[in-house]
């Protein structure tokens, strides 16, 4: 195998493959979920044009797995030849070059400015404000007691009444996010090792769907930093492509889906550490044994149509080791 990799490139493995298969960028691309220029680039070898050296691991087996080559053995035949995605040169270019994370970090920024210009402007209001307790309460010691019984009366009153009032409102408050929350199911319609379909139902006409990323299990805490952990993602709604970026550890990103989207089509680079919410409810994924992975969200429900609809069983879907699941539906399964 020496031998062949010294006169094969594996862009050009790659481009054999596809043509034996009799396979167009265009189908690849639509396999794949990703984009054509990245696709001719890597046939090209160029791994320059991609999103980040640390994504061209993934995308290369993605691509060898789409066309009938062994992804992982591809990889170890031109393991000399790939970027190594260990480096954190190469993360730090990848956050370096991305525009989002730029945006980010300067809207925290701002942010934190803000509220440092707050605080000698809060420091004032709290000494007014006791000063002018100081007076009222100076003012109250110089009334007869009879006047002075019937104030603190009043006062004792209406501050029950006050605390009563912000008592019930929080647990009104509480009570309306949760139900918000909790109106939100899914029920999963198909999986696959690297596609997942889901039926979203009771989802608002313009659906908010948030992306985060998580520190990967298991990391070394003495080399790994929030930076080291990222997921490169895309979003799409209906076919039109709405958001695509990377994202490091502990940051997020919300992408308001047009009215009456009826299909939504997430890819991950890094699934293992990508996280899904929609309208604040966040979906419990089955375990990922597969770096690139694609979530199916069928927006057919509503909020009125959920609300009339019962579930008669549902049957426990479990998750082993590898990330297969196993499970049969006899109704309308949802978290």
């Amino acid at each position: 195998m020496d031998n062949e990799n010294q006169s094969v490139t594996i862009g050009q493995k790659l481009h054999d493959a596809r043509v034996a298969k009799g396979y167009t960028l265009d189908d690849l691309q639509k396999n794949t979920k990703i984009q054509k220029r990245y696709l001719m680039a890597i046939e090209d070898n160029n791994f320059d044009a991609l999103p980040g050296e640390f994504y061209v691991r993934a995308f290369v087996k993605q691509y060898a797995d789409s066309v009938g080559l062994n992804g992982q053995e591809l990889l170890n035949d031109f393991n000399h030849k790939l970027p190594d995605t260990e480096d954190p040169e190469y993360v730090d270019r990848v956050n370096d070059d991305n525009p989002q994370t730029r945006s980010v970090q300067r809207k925290a920024d701002e942010r934190t400015e803000k509220i440092r210009r707050y605080i000698p402007i809060a420091a004032v209001s709290v000494v007014v404000l006791i000063i002018l307790i100081a007076i009222w309460v100076a003012a109250a010691k110089s009334t007869r007691n009879t006047a002075k019984t019937e104030i603190e009366t009043s006062k004792v009153s209406v501050s029950g009444s006050s605390s009563s009032s912000k008592s019930s409102s929080a647990k009104k408050a509480k009570k309306k996010a949760s139900t918000s929350n909790t109106k939100v199911s899914f029920s999963q319609l198909s999986a696959t090792d690297s596609d997942l379909t889901y039926r979203v139902k009771g989802a608002s006409k313009t659906p908010k769907i948030k992306l985060s990323v998580t520190e990967a299990s298991g990391s070394d805490s003495a080399t790994s930093d929030s930076s080291a952990t990222s997921a490169w993602m895309s979003v799409t709604a209906d076919g039109s492509s709405l958001w695509q970026a990377a994202l490091t550890a502990g940051k997020s990103h919300t992408v308001s889906l047009p009215a009456n989207t009826s299909s939504v089509t997430i890819n991950s680079g890094n699934a293992p550490v990508t996280k899904i919410s929609v309208d604040g409810k966040q979906m419990k994924l089955p375990t990922a044994s597969s770096q690139v992975r694609n979530v199916i969200l069928q927006l057919n429900g509503s909020a009125d149509s959920s609300s009339t609809e019962t579930s008669s069983s549902t049957t426990d879907t479990t998750t082993d080791t590898t990330g297969t699941q196993t499970g049969t539906d006899t109704g309308t399964t949802g978290y």
